[in-house]
């Protein structure tokens, strides 16, 4: 469900980025941006807050492949309560280096559509996180001749690509995860893409 109050949850979060700046010395500059404005234009993250980072000490935050960005996302999203499935409603960057992974994502999706389309074979990702899997999945979303499933476990759960009724796409969706009797979590837009609708952007600046 959408963050009921944005701009309450806008100020718990600058809250949190002024501690963190103050006491943990780092020469950053934050920007919030929630609301409606702050939808993704490519409808790859259903972020309703978004914030950016600037400054001498922004390069420190994606380091190790945003190792620490995903951390401040984490802690935000916990600082506004959000249930683990909503944490994506929350999305930091910092010199762009999300909107540029995003990019590259969206033609690694071009190159595994095409490959699936030639052989007729499954086209199988690197690991990555869970929210880089969701948006893999939606940039999929708009080849109708591919489907996707995640397979593998933990760290090392990755996204394959398969051709459009492939009983593997189906016999992926229905395998036990973890003994648990879940299935590989194929994807659709919904319930990813959702943006809310527009409304006045409150912004904090730090």
């Amino acid at each position: 469900m959408p963050i009921e109050d944005h701009a309450a949850a806008a100020n718990k979060i600058a809250g949190f980025l002024q501690t963190l700046v103050k006491t943990g010395g780092l020469r950053v500059k934050y920007r919030i941006t929630a609301g409606g404005g702050a939808a993704d234009p490519d409808g790859l993250e259903a972020r309703e807050i978004y914030v950016e980072l600037a400054g001498p000490d922004a390069a420190l935050v994606t380091e190790r492949g945003g190792e620490l960005l995903r951390a401040l996302e984490h802690v935000a999203a916990k600082i506004i309560r959000l249930e683990p499935e909503e944490h994506d409603k929350v999305s930091f960057d910092a010199n762009q280096f999300k909107t540029l992974r995003a990019q590259e994502l969206k033609l690694t999706a071009e190159t595994a559509a095409e490959s699936v389309r030639r052989t007729g074979q499954p086209f199988s990702f690197a690991p990555m996180s869970s929210r880089e899997r969701r948006m893999l999945h939606l940039a999929l979303q708009a080849y109708e001749e591919v489907e996707t499933a995640s397979s593998g476990e933990g760290l090392g759960r990755f996204v394959v690509a398969y051709p459009k009724g492939s009983p593997l796409a189906r016999a992926a969706a229905v395998a036990p995860r973890n003994g648990s009797g879940r299935g590989g979590d194929r994807h659709s837009s919904r319930g990813f893409a959702s943006r809310s609708r527009p409304e006045r952007r409150p912004r904090r600046e730090g």
